[in-house]
C-alpha cells in the first residue's frame, strides 16, 4: 500500500503500519477448510489428469519425469478441478480390479515441474483406503493447489503390504 501525505503524514502512517503489523499463522487444516466455489460440471469442461501409478506402495522418482518422458503406466482420466482423492481412488479401481481388495492404500502425490531448478517435485497430499472411510476422502484436487498441467502419482499398496491404518481412518 502507498501512503502519500503533507507534511510527514506519510512517516507517521508508515510508523504506525510498522506496530500494528501482525503475522498471519495459517495451518494446513485451515487452507483445507477454505470454502471452494462449486463447479457445474454440466457447463464446466473437464481437464486432462495424467495420473502415474505403481504398485509397490512407493511413488515413482523424480528422474523418471525428466526430459520429456514420463512413467509408462500412465492412466488418462478427464475429470474437473473439484475431483475428491475418493472419487479418483473409484476411478482408478475401474482400471485395475486388483486394487479393489478392501484394505488396498492409495496415496496421492502431485507432481510439477519445479521453476527454480530444472525437473519436477513431489508434493504428497493423501491417502485412501479400499473399503475405509477417512479424513482425505473429501480431498479435492484444487484443495492442494493441484495446477492443470501437473501430473499425480498415485502409489497403491495392496492390502497383506499396506502400513498401518492411521487413527485417520475408519471401517464403513
Amino acid at each position: 500500500m502507498l501512503a502519500v501525505g503533507v507534511g510527514g503524514q506519510s512517516e507517521r502512517l508508515a510508523g504506525r503500519r510498522r506496530k500494528m503489523a501482525v503475522e498471519s499463522r495459517v495451518t494446513q487444516e485451515e487452507i483445507k477448510k477454505e470454502p471452494e466455489k462449486p463447479i457445474d460440471r454440466e457447463k464446466t469442461c473437464p481437464l486432462l489428469l495424467r495420473v502415474f501409478t505403481t504398485n509397490n506402495g512407493r511413488h515413482h522418482r523424480m528422474d523418471e519425469f525428466s526430459r520429456g518422458n514420463v512413467p509408462s503406466s500412465e492412466l488418462q482420466i478427464y475429470t474437473w478441478m473439484d475431483a475428491t482423492l475418493k472419487e479418483l481412488t473409484s476411478l482408478v479401481k475401474e482400471v485395475y480390479p486388483e486394487a479393489r481388495k478392501k484394505g488396498t492404500h492409495f496415496n496421492f502425490a502431485i507432481v510439477f515441474t519445479d521453476l527454480k531448478r530444472p525437473g519436477y517435485r513431489v508434493k504428497e497430499i493423501g491417502s485412501t483406503m479400499s473399503g475405509r472411510k477417512g479424513t482425505d476422502d473429501s480431498m479435492t484436487l484444487q484443495s492442494q493447489k493441484f495446477q492443470i498441467g501437473d501430473y499425480l502419482d498415485i502409489a497403491i499398496t495392496p492390502p497383506n503390504r499396506a502400513p498401518p491404518p492411521s487413527g485417520r481412518m475408519r471401517p464403513y
